[in-house]
């Protein structure tokens, strides 16, 4: 017997649940299991959901009894599967219906889903699809709606009770707002870390959006910008100068990510990057932004190497060294997480400084001691913030 003040205790659970940040997976599983107590016979459940980030489309989990959480994550523009085109989730959601059921074991039941009859000769019994809808930002020329929806199964012998179904309905709708708010965060944390960066991403979250909110910092600054960007512009005209600058900032911008740094603005076609001292020592933070220049080099080698590339690739890097302020910057209502002082300022006239060496990487003395006999001296150069003329260094090439 299903009694509703055990269901209500359900969404007692789920309540709170909303209340915090779940991951949504153990959530509904652990929801699957909290019904089964319940005596409401789920066996098997699947709840997929469309979410916005910029290389998944959606998300899925799988729950059976006594198995563990299976998880799933659909890129954009990934190929449609025969499984999935031939699933019944898809027809729920194509032909934007919010309930198809499928009493199982009927001799005359349609089992016109491949899946039900592997759900069938696995000794299930019912099965039930639930969608409900919420608003949330998506790409809308990919997902009409979002929102949940759900797939129910059971082995119970003459399937789902009508007391059974009347509390998979009730607590799914519960279960849904649960599920939007635990969906806006992840939204909110993707939007964050994609157009701020991790790091900066995750203080803004933490409460700095305030103007002035920051804090000096000692960082390793990468500072990279493209070659002949003005010709190849003109080259190539605006649609494919985009791809071409793209595959430059998968080339630098990457290989900091790559390399565990922060890639904080994209300048035009220049990209400044951060690897922070602080949690990691000196040696560690040069150590990976040599590294990042290194890969930098490795993937515009791999790209130029491409005979359809419509015109070569090339970039000047710069590596300094020191104290540099992150945080908001500009005004109250226009806000920007960014690295602002000398560092970054060095950082950029070194890079211009590429063109006159004729070398494709220059760093300071700083960053040089640790390259040991990699580092070559390149002369030494005025700076806008130095007394005195700085020495700069190139860096050989890895073989």
């Amino acid at each position: 017997m299903i009694s509703m003040a055990e269901i209500d205790g359900v969404e007692d659970w789920l309540i709170d649940q909303s209340l915090g940040s779940p991951d949504l997976g153990s959530m509904f599983g652990e929801m699957c299991e909290r019904l089964r107590a319940c005596e409401v016979p789920v066996d098997r459940a699947m709840i997929g959901w469309s979410t916005l980030h910029p290389l998944i489309e959606a998300e899925a989990a799988i729950w059976e009894n006594g198995t563990e959480i299976q998880r799933e994550q659909i890129a954009h523009n990934a190929e449609e599967t025969d499984e999935w085109l031939q699933s019944p989730v898809r027809a729920v959601l194509v032909n934007q219906e919010s309930v198809l059921r499928r009493r199982l074991t009927n001799a005359n039941a349609p089992l016109e889903f491949p899946l039900l009859v592997r759900l069938k000769e696995s000794g299930y019994s019912d099965y039930i699809v639930i969608a409900t809808e919420f608003d949330l930002p998506t790409i809308k020329d990919q997902i009409a709606t979002s929102g949940i929806v759900i797939s129910w199964a059971t082995r119970e012998t003459d399937g789902f009770s009508d007391d059974a179904l009347t509390a998979i309905r009730y607590i799914q709708k519960r279960f849904a707002l649960a599920a939007r708010a635990t969906i806006q965060g992840q939204i909110n944390q993707t939007i964050a870390e994609t157009y701020l960066g991790k790091i900066a991403g995750n203080k803004v979250l933490s409460g700095q959006i305030r103007h002035g909110d920051g804090q000096t910092v000692d960082a390793v600054i990468y500072f990279s910008d493209m070659r002949n960007s003005t010709a190849i512009a003109e080259l190539l005209g605006p649609d494919a100068y985009l791809s071409f600058l793209n595959t430059y900032f998968d080339a630098t911008a990457g290989a900091i990510l790559a390399k565990g740094g922060e890639v904080l603005d994209f300048i035009g076609d220049a990209v400044l990057g951060v690897f922070p001292i602080g949690a990691q020592s000196l040696d560690k933070a040069v150590a990976q932004a040599l590294s990042a220049a290194d890969e930098s080099r490795n993937r515009l080698k791999a790209i130029n190497a491409d005979p359809a590339l419509p015109h070569v690739l090339k970039a000047g890097i710069a590596l300094s060294v020191g104290s540099v302020m992150f945080g908001n910057i500009g005004v109250p209502h226009r806000l920007t997480f960014s690295v602002i002082g000398q560092t970054v300022h060095a950082a950029a006239r070194i890079e211009s400084l590429t063109k006159t060496v004729g070398a494709d990487v220059l760093m300071t003395e700083d960053v040089a001691r640790f390259a040991s006999e990699r580092s070559k001296p390149a002369g030494s150069f005025e700076l806008n913030g130095f007394t005195d003329p700085q020495p700069l260094f190139t860096l050989d090439r890895l073989f």
